[in-house]
Formats: C-alpha cells, structure tokens, sequence
C-alpha cells in the first residue's frame, strides 16, 4: 500500500513507495500555480534523498516560470522565516520532520512564510486536477542559491526583543547538544556558542542519516539523557530533523518533557507583557494555568502549525505552540521554531536563577501520557465515532478528532496527518493516573480493529 499522505501541511511519503518522482513533479507543478508568479524559497533537511527531491522540485518550478531560490539545507524555521524576509511568493521546506530515514515530504509555505491555510490547501487541490502546464524553453525560471538565509536568521533571533546575549553568554551554561544527524547540524552548535555556551555535541555529524529514531521522545533519548548526565551540564537540548521542534533534558538527565517546553516559553513571554495564547487541543491546561496567573487567555486551535497560526492570527496572540515542543513567537515569525525556543529558554533559565530541574518544579504539575497505534485496514473515523458514542454523556469537542473532557482528565484522539496512525493522548495529575487512563482508552481502539 503506497505510503504517500496528503495533509494541510504538504505531502509525505516514502521514496519509492508513494513518494515517486511524478508525484514530486504533479504537486510542485500545481503548487507553483496556486503561488502565481515570482520567487519560490527552497531548502531542505539533511536526510539522504533531500538533494534528490530538491533537484526535482527545483527543475519543475524553473519549468513554470519561477525563479528559485535555494538556501540549503536549513531548518524548516529558517524556509519560513526566509520566505517572510525576501518577501517571496512561497517557500517549500524538504523535510518530512520527525519520520525515519526512508521519509520524505514537501511542506507547503504562503507567501507570507506561513503553512499553507486549510482554505489555500482546498485551492491547491482543486488545482491538482489540472493538467498541468508548463512555460517554453525562453521563459524557464533561474535557480539561484542564497547563503545568506540561515546567518540572517540567526542574527535576528540573538537580536530578539527580552534576550540579552551578553547577560547568557556570562553565565556559561554547559550543554549537550542532540541534533539527530540532520539540519540542527547545520545551525544548533554554533548558535549556543554565541550564546556563550560550552557545547559538548551528540549526533552532530553532517551525514543526514539518523542514529536513532528521530522523533525526539524520551524512549528515543536514553542516550542522549545519560550524556548530560556524565558531561554534568546544565541541560540538554535536542532538535527533530528539521528543527521547528525544541525537547530539553534537565541537568538530572531526566526529561524536562515537550510540555513544558512551551509552558516555560509562555510563562516567560507573559511575564514581559500581557497577552492572548493560542496552542492545540492536545497541549496540556499547564498553559492555562501560566496564563490565568498572568491575568492572560488561552485559546484553543485543531492540531497542527497551520491550526495553531490561524488562531493565533484571530486572536492576535503574542505566544503560542504546540505541546511537542514547538514554540512560535511572531515577534520573529509565524512558525514554530526550536532557535527561538533555545533563546528564550536560555534567558528565562538565566533570570530564574535556578537550575533547569528546579524551573521545571516551579511549573504546574501535570502528566501527559502518549501512545499511538497503527491501523492497518481499520477507518480511523469508525472508530472515532464510536468512541464518541460511548462517552457521548461527557464534555465532547470534535473540532480535531474527539477530545473528551473528564472532572479529573482528558483524553484526545486524533489520526494523524502524517503517518498512519492514531493518537490516543491523556492528561492527569498524576502520572500513574495518565498511564491508567492511557491503558483504558488504548483498549478501547484495540476493540474497534
């Protein structure tokens, strides 16, 4: 069964199974029509079949008329952020994040550097159905290669309004940094050493294939978290393979969890200026806690950067992310980003003086359990209903997926937009509770294969 998933986000796929040249060719070519006419950014992660796909989509947006713009291998943040700084008609980040090395996917950018809408994504569609058509030989676009993408955004993120680079670099902080192989090579080690950081690296060779699995969860960390341990440094920061994700290990070797990644990020930025928050259904109520302690509001979006952008936009929130780690700050740009994400947690961990195990103590104190299970021929919405049927006399919300509130947890399901899978989340407070939780409902979808 061919892999390849069609998403709000782009396509994804397994090269050879799904994601086969013509397919590359069919939603580039219809992409470039959806954008109009212009410059479209590139830039890709580091995973082996990157420069494959990038020669492809490359020649095919040239092949419309477009002009491109290649940055490199870059972090899908710095595609974003690139797109927004040369004020380009879209951006394609080559990147299927937190997949294994056989993955590969186009992430679709607006021309304003953001993930396409759900409305744009209809439009591009709706163009997919097109026969596509191409500009003759006079009229191909140039692809040109711009070095300057990563630099300038590394310059704006030390420049951030609330960090002082200085006052960071005077602490010192000693760090282990996991950059699983792939584009945070490029970027992570030397960003803290302008921070002033002792950096001991960990899985920062330029070879673009994964050590380990790449999603940056603790079952996948163990070695990572017994390095910061041994090299007695102050934390651990580990980035996806695309860098929009930012996971931090404490000075204990022990998670400081994706949750409460965006959670320091929130109470820090509040503690500046007052605002409205915007993060996904699945992110813990740590937020809302942060937030009503800040006299601040939490709104609520479906899963996903775009999702979250959207309501961020509507209710014009200074901060806000997903509970994987994922922190946007559109005082930079609109899009979740784990440079950002270290800067702030740099100086949040500076002015709090403590140590990161000691930050992390001073959060509210919940527990998130996480499992997913593959479906194999099982329809996803099936079962989704009839879960919702079973517990129809609780607090049901099924903007993404179903969330089911309880007096003492929620739990939200949701297949997912990438793999196929779906997600059962839980949150408690305590972590023996989540795992009761988790273990009932993921019982529940076992029933329904």
């Amino acid at each position: 069964m061919p892999t390849l998933m069609v998403s709000v986000s782009g396509i994804r796929g397994i090269i050879g199974d799904g994601l086969e040249p013509e397919v590359l060719v069919k939603f580039t070519s219809a992409y470039a029509e959806f954008c109009g006419k212009g410059t479209i950014v590139i830039g890709r992660d580091a995973r082996i079949t990157g420069e494959l796909v990038k020669n492809i989509v490359s020649g095919t947006l040239a092949a419309k008329g477009f002009n491109v713009v290649d940055i490199g291998i870059v972090p899908t943040p710095t595609v974003q952020y690139t797109v927004k700084n040369l004020k380009a008609a879209g951006g394609i980040a080559i990147s299927a994040s937190h997949n294994p090395n056989e993955w590969n996917a186009l992430k679709l950018l607006n021309s304003t550097g953001q993930f396409m809408t759900p409305e744009e994504n209809v439009q591009l569609l709706k163009i997919l159905e097109n026969v596509p058509k191409y500009v003759d030989w006079e009229s191909i676009g140039k692809i040109s290669f711009y070095e300057d993408g990563l630099k300038k955004h590394v310059e704006d993120v030390l420049k951030l309004k609330y960090i002082d680079k200085e006052k960071i670099r005077k602490r010192k902080f000693r760090v282990v940094a996991d950059c699983v192989n792939g584009a945070g090579v490029y970027v992570i080690p030397d960003l803290l050493r302008e921070f002033g950081c002792e950096v001991i690296e960990m899985n920062c060779e330029r070879s673009g294939i994964f050590p380990r699995l790449p999603e940056p969860i603790p079952e996948n960390l163990t070695g990572t978290m017994e390095k910061v341990k041994e090299e007695k440094a102050d934390i651990g920061i580990v980035v996806d393979p695309d860098v929009d994700r930012l996971v931090l290990i404490t000075d204990k070797g022990q998670p400081f969890s994706e949750e409460n990644t965006i959670t320091q990020a929130v109470k820090f930025i509040l503690s500046k200026e007052k605002g409205n928050v915007a993060v996904n259904l699945s992110t813990t109520r740590a937020v809302d806690d942060v937030a009503n302690a800040a006299g601040c509001k939490v709104f609520r979006s479906p899963v996903g950067e775009a999702n979250v952008v959207k309501k961020m936009k509507e209710v014009d929130a200074i901060i806000g992310g997903e509970g994987s780690g994922g922190v946007i700050y559109p005082a930079l740009h609109f899009g979740r980003d784990a440079l950002v994400g270290i800067a702030i947690t740099l100086q949040h961990l500076l002015e709090f003086g403590g140590t990161i195990s000691e930050l992390k103590d001073s959060l509210p104190k919940y527990f998130i359990a996480k499992r997913k299970i593959e479906l194999k021929n099982a329809n996803p919405d099936a079962i989704l209903h009839s879960l919702k049927n079973k517990y129809g006399n609780e607090k049901i919300n099924t903007e993404d997926g179903l969330r089911i509130d309880f007096p003492d947890h929620w739990v939200h399901f949701r297949k997912s937009n990438t793999e196929p899978i779906i997600r059962c989340i839980t949150e408690a407070e305590t972590q023996d509770k989540a795992e009761q939780y988790i273990d009932k409902y993921f019982g529940d979808i076992k029933k329904e294969l």
